[in-house]
């Protein structure tokens, strides 16, 4: 793509922005409005911890799966028509969500539900990159980094207003309206062709993500069995990573033939993979965390949802508030100040909470998730600019989608890991009789996945240590783009 001149931005390109900018706050906000309402569903729905995580890692592994494919929906299929499809998909699923008579029409909407946000994210960006003058771009990234940051703060604290009230149904039937409104606004405002371009989508490679990452997040989540049933974490770990490796080898023989779903060339960077590794460790213990401490705070310490809520909001908004000072600070010291910073936080945070109790103070507990919330505000803006920055503009596209993928897929990995070992070591207290009550027992459960969460997030600050800003090499004559947060 030519730089663009310096022109301000037109009115029509600023309402696509707008209609997009909105659309993505939305199925984002959706995203995290199920972590408060979990408890909720468990007892409502008569499901276990175990079972009730896979409404947020369903979620998580659908994203993975289409992420990868939305390259190809974009150069196949106009800026309009990809549009309608993501959101008519987001709208679907949110309404046969509020209308789920149980547990598996619940599960199946939010894979539709799915589909729909990891088009609309991918379609925002490419769109920012293609309407936006390079000299303005910077300017409305920022401002795209504020919404989709706040928005999944926003998420639990209006999900627990809800359920204070209402019916879990209505975290779907508030936001269909607003989905609908934004599908109809953007199905009028926007236009675009689709790219001259037209690669061919592999189908093999698509069909090997489902067992690839699928087997690898099941098996996870079978650490966390009593062995009575399931499949085990064997077989499926066995079967996520013969298929990862089939759909590895797929990709590098494309990149020679053809058009790869992934151009794993990216990983030739050495930034970017430490960026990558170290994104993926951060997301396993963010979701992780998201998951386990509603769960703690309504059925230990017997928090209302909104109460929950509340609670967790200042947090949310530390991590989403702080992006864009982040990002100047990250221009004017680099990554390794901050990196190192966030993920010695993040850990020093993680540790102390192996150590929580039925009796710890709410207020400690509302200070340990700010604390980590802020490492994690100083971790994954440098990150992100420090891994995407090497790569050249022809990676750019798969470099992010791979980005995104492996995103998505440690999110769904950390929080079947970390709910299955609590939910193990939960069990194996209760039935060895050295827990005198349940919630001994739990707290058991949540102090293991802590303590594990905790020594993954070790790795971080070893990662963190190595990343250096390293810009792609400009080609004589052209103009340099701007650092983009």
């Amino acid at each position: 793509m030519t730089p663009a001149s310096d022109h301000p931005i037109s009115r029509e390109n600023r309402l696509v922005i707008t209609a997009l900018v909105t659309a993505t706050f939305v199925v984002i906000l959706n995203e995290t409005i199920m972590n408060v309402a979990l408890p909720r569903l468990m007892a409502e729905l008569r499901i276990d911890a175990s079972t009730v995580q896979w409404l947020a890692t369903a979620f998580m592994l659908t994203m993975s799966v289409v992420i990868p494919t939305t390259g190809f929906l974009l150069q196949r299929l106009t800026r309009k028509t990809v549009y309608i499809l993501a959101m008519g998909l987001f709208s679907t699923g949110t309404l046969l969500a509020a209308l789920a008579p149980g547990f598996g029409i619940l599960l199946l909407a939010r894979v539709v539900q799915a589909c729909g946000t990891a088009i609309m994210l991918p379609l925002l960006m490419t769109s920012v990159l293609t309407l936006i003058p390079v000299t303005r771009r910077g300017q409305v990234m920022g401002a795209v980094s504020i919404v989709i940051s706040v928005a999944p703060a926003i998420g639990p604290t209006l999900s627990g207003l809800i359920l204070q009230f209402l019916s879990w149904r209505f975290m779907f039937l508030t936001v269909l309206p607003i989905a609908l409104a934004a599908l109809f606004f953007g199905a009028r405002k926007l236009g675009g062709s689709a790219e001259a371009e037209r690669p061919s989508l592999d189908l093999v490679s698509v069909i090997l993500t489902v067992p690839a990452f699928g087997g690898l997040v099941y098996g996870l989540s079978q650490l966390g069995g009593d062995g009575s049933g399931g499949l085990g974490p064997v077989l499926p770990l066995a079967v996520g990573l013969l298929c990862l490796a089939l759909f590895t080898w797929r990709q590098l023989a494309l990149q020679r033939s053809g058009s790869p779903l992934l151009d794993l060339r990216a990983f030739t960077h050495p930034m970017y993979t430490v960026a990558t590794a170290l994104l993926v460790v951060g997301m396993i213990a963010l979701f992780g965390v998201v998951i386990l401490l509603p769960i703690y705070l309504q059925q230990v310490r017997g928090l209302d949802t909104l109460s929950t809520g509340l609670l967790l909001l200042p947090g949310g908004l530390v991590m989403g508030l702080l992006a864009p000072t982040v990002g100047k600070w990250f221009d004017r010291v680099g990554p390794v100040p901050l990196t190192l910073t966030g993920t010695a936080l993040m850990t020093a945070v993680l540790f102390v909470l192996a150590f929580l109790t039925a009796d710890t103070p709410i207020w400690l507990v509302l200070a340990l998730h700010v604390a980590l919330s802020l490492g994690l505000a100083l971790l994954f803006t440098p990150a992100f600019t420090s891994g995407l920055n090497p790569l050249p503009p022809h990676l750019y596209s798969h470099g992010s989608a791979i980005l995104s993928t492996l995103q998505q897929v440690a999110g769904a990995a950390g929080t079947a890991l970390l709910v299955g070992i609590m939910a193990s070591q939960a069990h194996a207290v209760a039935v060895s009789g050295s827990a005198t009550t349940a919630v001994d027992a739990q707290m058991a459960g949540f102090r293991a996945a802590f303590l594990v969460a905790a020594c993954v997030a070790v790795a971080a600050i070893v990662l963190a240590g190595f990343l250096r800003n390293r810009p792609a090499p400009v080609p004589e004559g052209a103009e340099p783009a701007p650092a983009m947060h």
